[in-house]
C-alpha cells in the first residue's frame, strides 16, 4: 500500500526510499514488532478469558510440562495479525507471489485456529481428524502451486485485476516455477511440468507440519521459524534482482523480491511474539502459529525455487518430524520405541535436559544450518 507513495516522489524526493525492497522489509519488521508487542497484552488477556482453561496438558508427556496449566493458546492469532497488517502496508500489492504466500499463510492458519478451537473446547490434546487436516492443507497448497504457475508467466503485472484475470488464459506446463533447481549447480533445472503440483505441495505442506511438530516447548518454535524466514528473505531478495541472480548462478524468479518484504513481516511478528512466550510463557502459539508459519517459509522456498535448500535452512523442522514418524513406524511393527519420546525434544527433556538448555541449543543448530544454506548459494 504505502508503494503508492512513490507516486509522488517528483513532489518530495524522501518518498522514494518506498521504492526499495530493503527498506520496505525493515519497515515491515518494525511494524508488525511495534503491532504484536502493543497490542499482545490485550490479545492474551482475551483468549485467557474465552478460554477458561487454556491448552490442555498431555499427561504422557513430560512432567515438568504439568506446571503450564492454565497457559491460554491460539497465540499464534498475534502473530498473524501483525503480519498481515505489515505486509499489507510494506508489500507491493502488484507482486502475485505476496498474494499466494498469505493465501498459504492465512488459510494454514484458519486450519489450525480450527483445530486449537476443539482442543480448547473439549480439553482434549486431540483436535479434528488428522486426515481432514491433511486434505485442507492439501488443497490449499495444490491452488497455491497452481497459482504460482500461472504467475511466474504473468509476472510482472500492471494490476491486481491483471494477474487475476491471467488465471482464465491457458498456459504450458513448461512454466517456469515448474522447474527443479538443484543446489551447488549453476543454470539446471528440472522441469517437473505438471507433477510440480504435487512436489510443490508436499514441500508446503510438510514445512507446515514440520513446524507444528517442533512447537512444544517455549520459544521452540517461533527462533527457528525467523532465522529461516531471515534466510529466505536474504534468498527472495537475491532471486528477484536480475543482477544478483545471473552473478549467484540461481534462478531468476520476477517478483520475488517482495517476499522479503512478508519474511520482514513474520520476523517482527515473531520478535513480537517472543516477548510474551518467552519463559515462562504467558501464551502458546498453537496450531494456529505453527501451521501457519510452517506454510509460510515452505511457500516462500517454492516460489523461489529453493525447496532443497529449505530441507537444510529448516533442518531441525525435518528432524523433529522424522523422529515422529520413526517413532510411530518403528512403534508400529516392533511395539518398542526409539526415543523415549517423540518429537525429539521431548527425548531430550526425558534424558534430563532441562527446557532452555534445549531450547537455546536448538536455537544455535537453527541458526548454523540456516548460514550453511546460504552458503548454498555461492558454491555453484
Amino acid at each position: 500500500m504505502l508503494t503508492y507513495l512513490t507516486e509522488f516522489s517528483h513532489l518530495f524526493g524522501p518518498l522514494n526510499l518506498f521504492r526499495y525492497i530493503t527498506f520496505r522489509a525493515a519497515g515491515a519488521t518494525g511494524t508488525a514488532l511495534f503491532f504484536v508487542f502493543f497490542f499482545g497484552p490485550a490479545i492474551i488477556s482475551a483468549l485467557r478469558l474465552k478460554q477458561g482453561k487454556g491448552q490442555p496438558i498431555r499427561s504422557d508427556g513430560p512432567e515438568s510440562h504439568l506446571a503450564k496449566k492454565g497457559t491460554p493458546t491460539m497465540g499464534g492469532l498475534m502473530i498473524l495479525a501483525g503480519l498481515v497488517v505489515s505486509t499489507a502496508l510494506w508489500a507491493n500489492p502488484k507482486s502475485a507471489y505476496v498474494w499466494i504466500v498469505m493465501f498459504v499463510t492465512i488459510g494454514f492458519g484458519a486450519i489450525g485456529f480450527y483445530d486449537d478451537y476443539l482442543k480448547v473446547t473439549k480439553q482434549s490434546h486431540v483436535g479434528f481428524s488428522g486426515r481432514a487436516r491433511l486434505g485442507g492443507e492439501a488443497v490449499i497448497a495444490l491452488l497455491a502451486c497452481y497459482f504460482m504457475m500461472a504467475a511466474s508467466v504473468t509476472q510482472p503485472v500492471a494490476s491486481l485485476a491483471d494477474f487475476l484475470s491471467a488465471f482464465a488464459a491457458p498456459f504450458y506446463a513448461d512454466a517456469p516455477a515448474a522447474r527443479l533447481a538443484l543446489p551447488f549447480m549453476s543454470g539446471f533445472a528440472i522441469n517437473l511440468g505438471w507433477w510440480f503440483l504435487g512436489f510443490g505441495a508436499i514441500v508446503v505442506v510438510g514445512s507446515g507440519n514440520a513446524v507444528n511438530m517442533t512447537d512444544g516447548l517455549d520459544g521452540l518454535a517461533i527462533v527457528p521459524s525467523m532465522i529461516a524466514a531471515g534466510a529466505f528473505a536474504t534468498i527472495a531478495y537475491l532471486a528477484g534482482n536480475l543482477i544478483f541472480a545471473s552473478y549467484l548462478g540461481i534462478n531468476y524468479v520476477s517478483g520475488a523480491g517482495e517476499l522479503a518484504v512478508v519474511c520482514g513481516a513474520l520476523i517482527g511478528a515473531g520478535l513480537g511474539f517472543l516477548w510474551f512466550n518467552a519463559p515462562p510463557a504467558q501464551i502458546f502459539m498453537g496450531d494456529t502459529g505453527s501451521l501457519a508459519l510452517g506454510g509460510l517459509i515452505g511457500s516462500v522456498a517454492v516460489v523461489v525455487k529453493h525447496e532443497i535448500v529449505l530441507a537444510i535452512v529448516g533442518g531441525l523442522f525435518v528432524v523433529e518430524a522424522m523422529s515422529v514418524i520413526i517413532q510411530v513406524f518403528w512403534y508400529k511393527r516392533t511395539g518398542k520405541r526409539v526415543f523415549l519420546m517423540a518429537p525429539i525434544h521431548h527425548h531430550f527433556e526425558k534424558l534430563g535436559w532441562s527446557e532452555p538448555q534445549i531450547v537455546i541449543r536448538f536455537w544455535i543448530i537453527s541458526f548454523v544450518l540456516a548460514l550453511i544454506g546460504l552458503a548454498t548459494l555461492k558454491v555453484r
